[in-house]
């Protein structure tokens, strides 16, 4: 027997048992780079929005200063070495002059001055008109206003069924340039009085943002600082061909940039927390969302969103500091099925979205929740959420984090996830291994009274199933150990997905979460069927693993580790407000 030539044999079989299946990956790979270059081009092409106009057609609010008048109200700031102070204050309120300079001209500038301009009711834009404001002009809600600070004329409500985008819709409005307040001037407590961003001050209309756009087609957010606000720093909802870019957040107490349903054709770009920590959601596409706070419900499709930085923390008003690189920031996808008074539903989609560009997220949220503030069982999501045809690319996460880094209870068809790069090792001895994506039902207590487990409610939604198929995950790569090196290796994709089943915790209340009977379901990874098969591994604080064999024989694909969860680790989400 020749033995160089039965060699040369197994190695032709193994190549041709194998490459079949390398060359399927890559060229699935290849596929989806396309797909996602084509959503985003064809998203890019669709949005048209007006250009800033130049300062020299604009017409300076000083010209209406003679409405301007003078008050004198109580605002509570930090004081120095730790608790607050009340200041009186006497100021100029302009609130009647920008209003009036909007009513007679079609683009007003607001000048950069030592004094902030307090306002305390809602500007108000037409179609057609621009508010051009100095990036150094400091905007403040007086306390007690408790409404938005800006907002286009013609507002719609959705709560009583579907809407859809009129063919008069508000359109071609600029809001540019300007640090807006509301005075939240502590984290946690103090919001001045303005603790909701409404659309006027009798709250007839639900909502909740600083800048507030409804029911608009072609409109341009830009060069906006968000500083110590309670609200949503932009809430933007039944709107199509819209473009939000370079939003800087200072301290900003809750979701930056708060997409509502429906919506699609949207650029959101260049956004920053640049100083603090960020109350909650950096950015949220909530097709579905709680009813107390939008204005819309609907489908969510082909948006944009590329260069989203969360990851600078300055000193923040508590007086610690951050570090360089923490994670404290998310973004939310929130799908799920709306009921409304008539018994009539609506599937509340998200689909054909790209997000590239991201660094410093802890989190990403696809996750059901019901209403926290209302309550779980007056407004929640039934059935769950559905997801199609997600991009997510070029993502660095500096910090090892402890949480999933997706974090999925949804149904979704198509998701990719590419070219993520880690700047700490993915394993590290005696600790747990780094996680991309986790799919499956949570569970959380969160305690109104911790004294009182009568007061204590679950935050998520344990007891229902989610199924993920059509997950692609492509280029994740770690550092050399934990030099921040970005030549480190690639990693398996099956090392880096968990799937969650839930377990129902029989030692509640004595000990949390109550856990559930949900189950996550992974159907395909990478082109190949997903077949969930236990295998040992050893036991870890606070979850139980499921034990079995391992493969009967080792040219099976090794199986993503199945995890039941009983006591799931996950984010801390407080109720909103």
């Amino acid at each position: 027997m020749n033995c160089g030539a039965t060699r040369k044999t197994v190695c032709l079989i193994l190549i041709a048992v194998v490459m079949p299946n390398v060359k399927s990956e890559d060229t699935l790979d290849k596929m989806l780079r396309r797909r996602e270059a084509d959503c985003a081009r064809a998203i890019l092409d669709r949005v048209r929005v007006p250009d800033v106009a130049p300062a020299k057609d604009a017409c300076s609010v000083t010209r209406y200063r003679e409405l301007v008048r003078t008050d004198t109200w109580q605002e509570v700031w930090p004081k120095e070495g730790g608790g607050e102070q009340t200041i009186s204050v006497t100021a100029e309120v302009w609130t009647a002059a920008i209003r009036v300079a909007l009513r007679e001209n079609k683009i007003v500038r607001i000048e950069h001055r030592l004094k902030p301009y307090y306002i305390d009711a809602p500007l108000i834009l037409k179609s057609g008109q621009q508010l051009v404001v100095d990036p150094k002009a400091e905007i403040r809600l007086k306390p007690g206003s408790n409404c938005c600070m800006v907002r286009n004329e013609h507002l719609a409500n959705g709560h009583a069924g579907p809407v859809e985008l009129a063919a008069d819709a508000d359109h071609d409005i600029v809001i540019t340039g300007g640090i807006w307040t509301t005075l939240a001037t502590n984290q946690r407590r103090q919001s001045n009085g303005n603790t909701r961003g409404l659309a006027d001050p009798k709250g007839a209309l639900p909502s909740h943002g600083v800048i507030l756009l409804n029911s608009v087609r072609s409109v341009r957010v830009s060069g906006v600082t968000i500083r110590e606000c309670r609200p949503h720093g932009v809430q933007i909802s039944n709107c199509s061909q819209f473009l939000v870019e370079d939003i800087r957040f200072q301290n900003h107490r809750r979701d930056g940039v708060h997409v509502n349903g429906p919506a699609s054709y949207g650029v959101i770009r260049e956004i920053r927390n640049a100083q603090g920590v960020m109350g909650d959601d950096m950015l949220a596409l909530n097709a579905w969302d709680w009813k107390n706070t939008v204005m819309t419900f609907g489908p969510i499709h082909h948006l944009l969103v590329e260069n989203v930085d969360g990851s600078p923390v300055a000193e923040s008003d508590t007086g610690k500091r951050g570090k360089q690189g923490e994670h404290r920031s998310e973004i939310r996808l929130l799908a799920g099925t709306k009921h409304f008074g008539a018994g009539n539903t609506l599937d509340c989609t998200i689909e054909d979205c790209v997000i590239r560009g991201v660094a410093g997220i802890r989190t990403f949220k696809m996750y059901d929740q019901p209403n926290l503030e209302l309550g779980r069982t007056v407004d929640f999501a039934d059935p769950i959420g559905n997801m199609k045809n997600l991009f997510f690319s070029d993502v660095r996460v500096d910090r090892r984090i402890g949480a999933a880094l997706f974090q999925i209870h949804s149904n979704v068809d198509g998701l990719t996830i590419r070219d993520v790069r880690l700047g700490f090792a993915p394993k590290r001895e005696g600790g747990k291994s780094f996680t991309l994506v986790a799919i499956g039902p949570v569970s959380q207590t969160y305690k109104f009274d911790k004294n009182d487990p009568n007061r204590w409610v679950e935050v998520f939604s344990p007891d229902k199933d989610c199924t993920v198929k059509g997950l692609h995950i492509a280029s994740v790569r770690s550092a050399n150990g934990t030099d921040g090196k970005e030549s480190g290796r690639r990693i398996a994709a099956d090392e880096l997905v968990r799937v969650i089943q839930q377990t129902v915790n029989p030692n509640y209340p004595k000990s949390t979460p109550k856990g559930g009977t949900g189950q996550g379901r992974l159907e395909d990874l990478n082109g190949r069927p997903f077949v969930q098969l236990p295998e040992p591994v050893p036991a870890r604080r606070g979850l139980r693993w499921q034990s079995g064999g391992r493969p009967p024989y080792k040219a099976r694909p090794r199986p993503i580790r199945s995890l039941t969860a009983r006591l799931t680790t996950v984010t801390l989400i407080r109720p909103r407000g």
